[in-house]
């Protein structure tokens, strides 16, 4: 395990090289000044989707979502409450099925909410359906390692 990690910035998508050990500590991106790690869900769309995925080294945990999904609304205040309280460890994003349908099709959507998990710019866990706030932590626990 190395002593640092690199993080994609959520808000200019520039890779930053970060102290393992300073994660926690409200680091910021190099460019934009910006909080690498904000503990709030990143918003995802074609432009920063791939980058985000790709670049950063923490694992992210993508909502595939659309606004008119009841469910979806409802998972909404577990899933901002998860990103704030699984910070800096893992990072959570949402992307909007409806805004971003080809995104949403390469990864074979076919219900929403729909989470996917994503480590090394791989796919490794995937839970269709709303989650509480226990059941997000506890499968988002289970399904993506720790360093």
């Amino acid at each position: 395990m190395t002593d640092f990690l690199h993080v994609a910035c959520a808000h200019c998508n520039t890779t930053n090289r970060v102290a393992r050990a300073r994660l926690g500590e409200g680091a910021t991106c190099g460019k934009c000044k910006r909080a690498l790690l904000p503990g709030r869900p990143i918003e995802l769309t074609t432009a920063n989707f791939d980058r985000q995925v790709a670049a950063s080294e923490l694992p992210l945990v993508v909502d595939f979502w659309a606004p008119w999904c009841g469910p979806c609304r409802m998972m909404a205040p577990a899933y901002e409450e998860a990103a704030a309280r699984l910070a800096p460890r893992v990072r959570l994003g949402k992307l909007d099925t409806e805004a971003e349908p080809e995104i949403a099709g390469r990864f074979a959507i076919r219900s929403i909410p729909t989470l996917v998990a994503f480590r090394d710019g791989r796919e490794i866990a995937r839970q269709s359906g709303a989650l509480s706030t226990p059941q997000l932590m506890q499968w988002i626990d289970a399904h993506v390692p720790q360093d």
